[in-house]
């Protein structure tokens, strides 16, 4: 990987290692809009103040959006999920391996 690669994979990882980032993203995935307080409650456990700067981090980012209905993804919201596709049946597997270790 170029230096150049490299940087934007840190500042891409640095983004989303922050608190519920993630999540707010995955909570929007089904394409529908939703209000603060539905985002909210989908994500679980986060605060109204973490939400906030959450919303704010991933707007500046342009990985989402406020509509007339709600928050959104953006087009590069929706492109980096879809890149992600793999991660639920890589999740299944890892999480199957890991009990299998516990027993």
């Amino acid at each position: 990987m170029s230096a150049k690669e490299d940087a934007a994979v840190a500042l891409l990882l640095g983004l989303l290692e922050s608190r519920y980032a993630i999540r707010v993203l995955w909570a929007l995935r089904d394409g529908h809009s939703q209000t603060f307080r539905l985002l909210q409650d989908s994500i679980g456990g986060i605060t109204p103040n973490t939400l906030n700067t959450r919303i704010k981090e991933l707007r500046l980012a342009n990985l989402l959006t406020h509509g007339k209905d709600g928050y959104v993804l953006t087009s590069q919201g929706v492109d980096l999920l879809k890149r992600w596709s793999d991660i639920p049946a890589f999740a299944v597997k890892w999480a199957t391996g890991q009990a299998k270790k516990v027993t």
